[in-house]
């Protein structure tokens, strides 16, 4: 059953992420969205590939770079940043460990 209402806590999805030891941790799932914490540490490298939903990125905090298709552009707190299905991205000169909420719509592809 999907629920009608959820509600989260930034600094607890980030926690069970870390106890998972994940880079991203999906904290819902309803057919027309998924959303999810996506965490990349100081000078990491974010291995991402295209995907087949359209994304919408929340940057909670931190400082980055993002390059998505052929715009590229400086990322920190407040940023949001829409992403078409199929579009090559990533993040990247990651300057302060970069927080970032995820939402996919429709849900992501498993």
């Amino acid at each position: 059953m999907t629920p009608k209402t959820s509600f989260f806590e930034i600094s607890q999805l980030e926690k069970q992420r870390t106890q998972q030891e994940k880079r991203y941790l999906e904290f819902l799932r309803v057919p027309a969205m998924s959303a999810g914490v996506y965490v990349l540490p100081s000078s990491g490298t974010d291995p991402q590939s295209p995907h087949h939903e359209d994304e919408l990125y929340y940057v909670v905090r931190g400082r980055a770079r993002m390059r998505a298709g052929t715009e590229d552009q400086a990322v920190s707190e407040g940023s949001v940043i829409f992403v078409a299905a199929g579009v090559e991205h990533r993040f990247y000169e990651i300057a302060e460990e970069l927080v970032v909420l995820v939402f996919f719509a429709p849900a992501e592809t498993i």
